[in-house]
């Protein structure tokens, strides 16, 4: 599956380069390693053993620019082509996103193309990885051979359905380059499918909620009121299609009223009752000394 790095803004997809034994996968890759610029290519990593040129893989992420602010880099890997590495096969394919079969021509390799083609679909089988899902090219190599095979018979043989093919010959670049372009393509192409079809649905429309209206303040919404020929209130609501009358009451309520010194009526919110005359405060009297003392001074 695309992977995407949203920290360092890097979509990265997996290709595997499968095939059987000495049928040009690791010639592949190095060939495509040293074509590709050095700013563009990390570094290309082989184990060889005495069965077999790969025992692991060959790693390689190549630049192609940038999709919608993303850096966008595909690895590279190479399975090995013995049959007792299978274990090691499984562990390639996982997270694969796209596919190259590296078939040889040569007459007496056809036992082993069918038979690592084979494998090859029952190990994404055991990963759970649908084999209809996943882009697949046919490179038919080492075509510069004499007596190989004609191509329609190896389409015919490992090709069916008819998936994408080109001749190539790995040693010289012949058809490397096609291969590749093609499988990029088709990876990129599906990832965009599947993103398409894991988009969620737009979410529904919701209406704004109303304005609060400040009180007192008419709308068209907001009920208005009016005053009535027999004095009471009435209160008129603005509807899209009828009009509704919502009697008010004829009495209106009022807050009581203290008549206080002075003859002046005051309205407040709530009754005051004054005190008892003897609980209330009455001021001190003067002492005769201080009235007396009072009187010398002028006061």
């Amino acid at each position: 599956m695309v992977s995407i790095n949203y920290a360092s803004r890097e979509i990265n997809c997996k290709i595997v380069y499968y095939g059987p034994g000495l049928s040009g996968k690791t010639t592949n890759l190095q060939f495509v390693h040293g074509k590709v610029p050095s700013k563009s290519r990390g570094d290309l990593i082989s184990l060889a053993t005495e069965a077999d040129r790969t025992l692991y893989f060959d790693f390689l992420p190549v630049d192609v620019g940038q999709i919608a602010g993303f850096n966008t880099k595909f690895q590279l890997y190479t399975v090995p082509g013995q049959v007792f590495y299978d274990a090691t096969r499984r562990l390639v394919l996982r997270g694969v996103d796209g596919l190259v079969f590296v078939a040889d021509s040569q007459p007496e390799k056809m036992d082993e193309n069918i038979e690592s083609l084979s494998n090859m679909f029952d190990n994404l089988k055991t990963c759970g990885i649908d084999a209809e899902s996943i882009p697949l090219v046919f490179q038919w190599n080492k075509r510069d051979l004499p007596d190989v095979l004609p191509v329609a018979e190896l389409e015919g043989q490992l090709n069916p359905k008819g998936m994408p093919s080109f001749e190539g010959v790995a040693t010289t670049g012949i058809g490397v380059f096609d291969t590749l372009k093609m499988i990029t393509k088709l990876v990129l192409e599906n990832a965009k499918s599947r993103a398409v079809a894991r988009a969620p649905a737009a979410p529904p429309v919701r209406q704004p909620a109303p304005e609060p209206v400040s009180a007192g303040a008419p709308s068209n919404s907001s009920p208005q009121w009016s005053a009535s020929s027999g004095g009471s209130a009435t209160a008129t609501q603005t509807a899209p299609a009828e009009t509704t009358a919502v009697p008010m009451p004829s009495t209106i309520h009022r807050e009581p009223s203290l008549r206080v010194r002075g003859g002046s009526a005051k309205t407040r919110p709530s009754p005051v009752r004054r005190a008892p005359e003897s609980l209330r405060s009455r001021p001190k009297r003067k002492s005769l000394f201080a009235r007396i003392f009072g009187w010398i001074i002028g006061r």
